[in-house]
């Protein structure tokens, strides 16, 4: 019996000889750069369509989108380090929170809008996607040493 072990020497390519080489593509593939894709673009859509106030059968719709995922993708990328699952788990949570926590705050300040409403939501989720970038560009700068 033999045994292949992975030499420190290059590369290891499990491809058999002959085969064209492996392409990198993103983890996940392309369906899920697609889906992502999709959802960011509905999620933008309904911004525009509630802070322009197009009258549109799908502004209802397009909107609570977007009141959800902002939050939850901005809380997604802070939890990076956690399983998949419980990530989406607590940044589902986390999204509900910010949305009513927005919404109290607006209906006990007496500013209710809905103009209003998502452009908190996306300001808090802006917010915390620039946090993350700064604190990963820092810790990047920190493993190289550089300052």
């Amino acid at each position: 019996m033999q045994t292949d072990t992975i030499r420190d020497d290059g590369p290891y390519d499990p491809s058999p000889p002959g085969a064209p080489p492996a392409t990198h593509a993103p983890p996940g593939g392309v369906a899920r750069s697609l889906a992502l894709g999709a959802a960011v673009s509905a999620g933008a859509m309904g911004a525009v369509l509630a802070l322009t106030g197009l009258d549109s059968p799908l502004r209802a719709p397009f909107t609570l989108f977007f009141l959800l995922m902002a939050p939850a993708g901005a809380l997604a990328v802070a939890l990076g380090r956690m399983d998949p699952l419980a990530r989406a788990v607590v940044a589902g949570a986390g999204a509900l929170a910010v949305d009513l926590l927005v919404s109290q705050a607006m209906l006990a300040l007496h500013l209710w809008s809905v103009r209003g409403g998502v452009l908190a939501v996306a300001a808090f989720s802006g917010v915390l996607l620039l946090g993350c970038a700064v604190r990963r560009r820092a810790g990047r700068a920190r493993a190289r040493g550089t300052d």
